[in-house]
């Protein structure tokens, strides 16, 4: 008997936080959650930082003047393993979905620009940390490193993503192409709607052009999640009737295929779920012409050493952890390529 693939209901949230609120915009994800599978979800994605919210206030203020909103962010930040994640794992569970929200992270003295990964069961599968947070974000956030670029296994397929800007760091696209990706959820920020910005106008295209050449490029369905802005935010930013600045609304959502076919949306501005079906066996046409990680990889002439292990920032003196040796061993590999190439 033949092979088949999985086939699956994909939905992509629209939605402003409630601004720098941990516990109201936790509700405010349970109930889309609920939403979305009400009208026959299997997996739901989320924005940029949807709990509490995105920092828009990095690109409007000085860092001096964001300080106290920095405050509300850090104390609003999730933390992994307590209540404000366990609320989102029953969600997932009651609604029996996949589940990828993005969150400021909090560990210890340091936030990060997370996306975690929950399973039908409610369970974390994991997280994928921003490698590399985008120009001002560096005042922020912290980075990830090689152990946020995961693809999970699952039941409607192998799962992963990417943040924002990262999808311009071909090398982190093509770490999750050669895991053999099929679903990727990319998150964004409204940014769109930060009208002062000479590049905001168009933003959204920049938005549709990550998302559809990761589509066509990794021959996988893309999953496209922003934010948008309401009236809270510019009430909070101090920046109520200043068109000029910021307007409410921002964002591009979208759910494509592997050939950039939209399924659903492009959606603008507005707060909405957009939902399509996803049926896995259209990559098969798509790797007929091309599989970048297989048959057309050139693996003599290009290839990838990726370093998928932790870098914690302290090691008991002595003691080679598991870690510690799997990069040694990545380090050699790498090393064993350099000599191979001269």
């Amino acid at each position: 008997m033949a092979d088949t693939f999985p086939k699956f209901r994909a939905a992509a949230v629209h939605a402003a936080s409630v601004f720098l609120n941990r516990e109201a915009s936790i509700e405010k994800a349970c109930r889309l959650i609920e939403e979305s599978a009400e009208q026959g979800a299997d997996l739901v994605a989320f924005p940029e930082t949807f709990v509490p919210g995105y920092p828009f206030w990095i690109w409007t203020h000085t860092p001096t003047r964001g300080a106290p909103l920095y405050y509300e962010l850090f104390t609003n930040s999730v933390e992994v393993g307590t209540e404000a994640t366990d609320r989102i794992g029953a969600a997932a569970r009651r609604a029996g979905v996949y589940v990828v929200l993005g969150v400021s992270e909090r560990d210890g003295g340091t936030l990060y620009n997370t996306q975690l990964y929950f399973d039908r069961t409610g369970a974390i599968m994991g997280r994928h940390r921003k490698l590399q947070p985008t120009h001002v974000e560096r005042t922020i956030w912290g980075r990830g490193d090689g152990s946020d670029l995961p693809v999970f296994d699952t039941d409607i397929g192998r799962m992963g993503g990417l943040i924002c800007w990262e999808h311009t760091m071909d090398l982190a696209r093509y770490a999750l192409i050669s895991q053999r990706q099929q679903i990727h959820i990319g998150c964004w920020p409204g940014i769109s709607a930060l009208t002062h910005d000479p590049n905001s106008g168009f933003f959204n295209n920049v938005v549709e052009t990550a998302a559809r050449y990761h589509a066509w490029a990794g021959q996988c369905f893309v999953v496209n999640a922003s934010s948008r802005i309401d009236d809270e935010v510019l009430k909070r930013l101090d920046l109520v009737d200043q068109p000029d600045m910021i307007r409410t609304g921002g964002g591009w959502s979208a759910i494509v295929s592997p050939t950039g076919r939209m399924l659903a949306g492009p959606n603008t501005d507005d707060e909405t779920i957009l939902v399509a079906d996803v049926d896995l066996s259209e990559i098969v046409f798509l790797k007929y012409a091309c599989d970048s990680a297989g048959h057309y990889s050139r693996p003599d002439m290009l290839r990838l050493a990726t370093n998928l292990t932790p870098q914690p920032v302290t090691q008991p003196f002595g003691v080679q952890g598991s870690e510690w040796t799997e990069t040694a061993v990545v380090k050699t590999e790498m090393n064993k390529i350099d000599e191979d190439a001269t």
